[in-house]
């Protein structure tokens, strides 16, 4: 990448695709949607993407966690 520009936006470009997206992101800032399903980070998700995929009759499969008793050993 040392020395090849080809690989890098120019400034102007930068600069051009920032006016483009800043009008955008400033509206979703000033008006946040009244009902955005967020979620705990390490969680499984929000309630309703398990009602989404249940009207199709889907769920979720989860993975399953093998407990390793102290000191390593599966015996």
């Amino acid at each position: 990448m040392r020395g090849d520009a080809t690989l890098f936006m120019r400034d102007d470009q930068v600069e051009a695709a920032w006016s483009a997206v800043m009008p955008i992101l400033d509206v979703w800032q000033a008006t946040p949607p009244a009902e955005f399903p967020n979620y705990a980070a390490a969680s499984w998700g929000p309630e309703a993407a398990d009602a989404l995929i249940a009207r199709d009759g889907r769920r979720w499969t989860l993975p399953t966690v093998l407990e390793v008793p102290r000191g390593g050993n599966r015996a």
